[in-house]
């Protein structure tokens, strides 16, 4: 496979090392072409300082969309060559940092993180495994009383019959690894839950299944940066509505149309003692889901260990537009501390206010709006 590279844009492709006297950091951002990995550039891009950002990307297609200034094609995660093909792009382009956006990419990086020539920013492998895989993370929660969904492993039949009876009447049925709603459905009865873990092995998939609890509360992200065990800062959010949620048989997408802030004691509890629960050294990125039970009481349904959830933009440009600061610009303190750097003191829960809603959707401009007021637009 040939290396493949883009320019979007010649004046910044040919960047000095500095700027106004000041050397300019050089950061590879994988998966640059998907919603994440553009929300995480432009988060960047509004940083109080000039950055130079490389991406990359394993569809040719999407690579058109991403925000760098010079973006490569390169091989899947999984297949042999990425890791060498990374590590080539890191010396042509002399990249100091490198940030893993996809999970699969994550996953990879990790794995070969002393193969990689160049710096990143990851909790410990053995964190990341335990967060990719929501049926050890869910015993993990378990055993220090962390509240999580009742999750029953699925290996036959036998073991959707047993989740019924221990899980109830309405049971989640979703795939052991993988992020965007990978392999869910809801299931009421033994029929449908067959159904569908069959449909999916009759695809030739290797899927491993598990089933969950019904959660029918609210559905809440808990964004968090942290640096040996501390907490750097934090914000939550609400999913309220999904891109095309007619599409999914859960009507629950893997990124949201609607959502707002959230000021929440208990989720920031909850989502400290999940992360902490995982790795009490843990850093990097902690992208903490939570659905709340009957009781209202917040449980962790997965972390998305090491890279930022889909709207990360969403926080950035509110910090600018709200506390004219990065504050909870997280993408950026994150690559601040990668660089060895201090970041500003800030608060580690609700760095931004309550109910600062973010409505997008396709080929729509997101939009930040508090109190019915347009503030912005994310394109602007």
């Amino acid at each position: 496979m040939d290396l493949i590279v883009e320019t979007k844009f010649t004046w910044q492709a040919c960047y000095v090392k500095y700027h106004c006297g000041e050397k300019v950091k050089r950061i590879l951002c994988t998966g640059a072409g998907g919603p994440a990995g553009i929300n995480f550039t432009k988060s960047l891009y509004i940083a109080p300082e000039k950055l130079f950002l490389a991406g990359t990307d394993s569809s040719e297609h999407f690579l058109k969309l991403s925000q760098t200034d010079v973006s490569y094609h390169v091989p899947r995660a999984k297949d042999s060559g990425y890791i060498e093909k990374l590590n080539e792009i890191i010396r042509k382009e002399e990249i100091e940092f490198l940030h893993a956006q996809p999970d699969v990419e994550v996953e990879a990086v990790s794995e070969n993180r002393e193969k990689i020539e160049t710096n990143v920013f990851l909790p410990s492998k053995k964190a990341v495994r335990a967060c990719q895989d929501k049926l050890e993370s869910a015993k993990m929660w378990k055993t220090k009383n962390v509240p999580v969904a009742k999750t029953v492993e699925i290996s036959d039949e036998s073991d959707l019959k047993r989740a019924f009876e221990d899980l109830g009447k309405l049971i989640w049925i979703r795939a052991r690894h993988g992020a965007g709603g990978k392999g869910s459905t809801p299931a009421d009865n033994m029929e449908t839950a067959a159904a569908w873990i069959r449909y999916w092995k009759s695809r030739a998939v290797t899927w491993e299944f598990i089933a969950q609890e019904h959660l029918p509360g609210r559905n809440i992200a808990f964004h968090s940066l942290w640096k040996e065990g501390e907490l750097v800062t934090s914000m939550a959010r609400e999913r309220l509505e999904y891109i095309y949620p007619y599409l999914a048989p859960s009507g629950i997408m893997g990124t949201p149309a609607v959502q707002r802030t959230v000021h929440d004691e208990m989720v920031n509890r909850i989502g400290t003692e999940a992360v902490l629960a995982i790795d009490p050294d843990f850093t990097g990125i902690a992208s903490v889901d939570l659905k709340e039970n009957s009781k209202g009481i917040p449980c962790v349904t997965e972390i998305n260990p090491g890279r930022m959830f889909t709207t990360s933009y969403f926080f950035s440009y509110a910090s600018r537009v709200m506390r004219k600061d990065y504050c909870a610009n997280i993408p950026y303190l994150y690559t601040r501390l990668a660089f060895k750097e201090t970041v500003p003191n800030m608060p580690k829960y609700n760095v931004l206010p309550a109910d600062v809603y973010w409505i997008r959707h396709m080929d729509a401009p997101a939009r930040l709006v508090k109190d019915g007021k347009v503030l912005g637009a994310m394109y602007e």
